[in-house]
C-alpha cells in the first residue's frame, strides 16, 4: 500500500522534470558539442616560435579572418 503512492509520485516527477528540459532546449543539439571540439580555430593563439607550419607573412597566408570561428566569418 506505501509504495504504490510513492512510485506514483515519482513517474511523475520524472515526468515533470523530463517536459522542464525539453522545454528548455536541452534536447536541442545533441551532436554540435561534440564536432565543435574538432573545429582548428587556435592557431592565432599558438606562439610563431612553437608553430610546426610556420607562415612567413600572415598576410601572404590569406590569414584575413583572425580570431574568427569558421561559422562566424562572413557575418556583420
Amino acid at each position: 500500500m506505501f509504495l504504490v503512492p510513492v512510485m506514483l509520485i515519482l513517474v511523475t516527477l520524472g515526468i515533470v522534470l523530463f517536459s522542464w528540459a525539453v522545454k528548455n532546449g536541452q534536447y536541442d543539439d545533441l551532436e554540435g558539442p561534440a564536432h565543435r571540439i574538432l573545429y582548428d580555430d587556435d592557431k592565432d593563439m599558438i606562439p610563431d616560435d612553437a608553430r610546426t607550419d610556420k607562415p612567413a607573412d600572415k598576410k601572404a597566408t590569406g590569414q584575413t579572418n583572425r580570431g574568427r570561428r569558421k561559422d562566424q566569418i562572413g557575418r556583420g
